[in-house]
């Protein structure tokens, strides 16, 4: 239940998944365009916001980075319907600095939309830095 409403089964889920290995998420038969506007039609301020560029568009999932394929990914789920993102890892495979940049991102977006996340990672640093409430799975194991 979402809102005290029953979660949609048809059309666009609310909740919506990022994964950890965006080249599994993707078809590699579409071009990131189309890829992109799977979900919704994210502005030139949100593509510049995450960092995709223009010409990246026009691309195969096979001609970008593992970095540059997980914008896209983050980015095509972030339509205006989306109530709650399932982050699995999904900054593992950028630098510092843009694993930065991007949960910024997403926490301004989750504060001015209104979503929530579920954050899985192994990482409790980051879990420290982003999470308002931190569940540590080895601890329910120890009971």
């Amino acid at each position: 239940m979402i809102d005290q409403k029953p979660v949609q089964t048809n059309g666009f889920c609310p909740v919506q998944l990022i994964y950890q290995h965006p080249e599994l998420a993707v078809n590699p038969r579409w071009k990131m365009e189309k890829t992109l506007r799977e979900c919704w039609d994210p502005d030139e301020e949100v593509l510049r916001c995450f960092g995709i560029e223009k010409d990246w568009l026009k691309r195969w999932p096979r001609e970008l980075s593992g970095g540059e394929l997980q914008r896209f990914c983050i980015v095509r789920l972030l339509s205006p319907k989306t109530k709650f993102l399932i982050c699995d890892e999904i900054t593992t495979m950028l630098d510092v600095i843009s694993q930065a940049q991007i949960w910024n991102r997403l926490l301004m977006l989750s504060e001015e939309r209104s979503y929530g996340m579920v954050i899985v990672t192994h990482n409790m640093e980051l879990a420290k830095r982003v999470c308002t409430r931190i569940i540590d799975l080895r601890e329910i194991n120890r009971r």
